[in-house]
């Protein structure tokens, strides 16, 4: 079976908040490779749900397994920001490079456009390149390097800031 085949075999459904124990798993995977997020460990569902949009939160599924997730969160809680969200997506590392993110990130544009949300932006680890091209490749650009942002393992790490202005709002 051809990368292709898989590709189109996947489902992106909405997440459920039965879906926490495999998106958290795929999280932990991201956390272990060093180059996804500042964050050691995952949040209690509870946390991470208030933290997120409940309207842009999706999975991507094959064989009903969770391989992948994508979810927004607000920027700021001021008045101004309610069209601007920050962008999460993580894909199991079994299934890496077969376009699962793409797809992913695809839905959650699209959604976040049907809700009025006009900016998307993304905080990505320049050593990170599959997320930055995935990125790039449903729209996004770099408007900055935010240099020495913070420190992981006593190491200061720079961040990447991507962010895609909808095209229809």
């Amino acid at each position: 079976m051809t990368s292709m085949q898989e590709a189109t075999e996947v489902c992106i459904e909405r997440m459920a908040a039965e879906d926490w124990p495999a998106v958290r798993a795929i999280y932990v995977e991201g956390i272990a490779t060093g180059h996804a997020t500042f964050e050691k460990s995952t949040p209690e569902w509870e946390v991470w749900d208030r933290g997120h949009l409940s309207e842009c939160r999706f999975v991507a599924r094959s064989s009903s397994e969770v391989i992948g997730w994508a979810a927004a969160s607000p920027v700021s809680g001021r008045c101004v920001y309610v069209g601007v969200a920050e962008v999460s997506l993580y894909v199991a590392a079994s299934m890496r490079g077969r376009k699962i993110g793409t797809r992913l990130l695809t839905r959650l544009i699209e959604e976040s456009e049907a809700l009025g949300i006009w900016t998307l932006q993304a905080g990505i680890f320049p050593e990170n390149i599959a997320s930055v091209q995935t990125h790039k490749r449903c729209g996004f650009r770099v408007v900055g390097v935010r240099e020495k942002l913070g420190r992981m393992d006593g190491v200061w790490r720079d961040v990447l800031l991507l962010e895609r202005r909808s095209r229809v709002l």
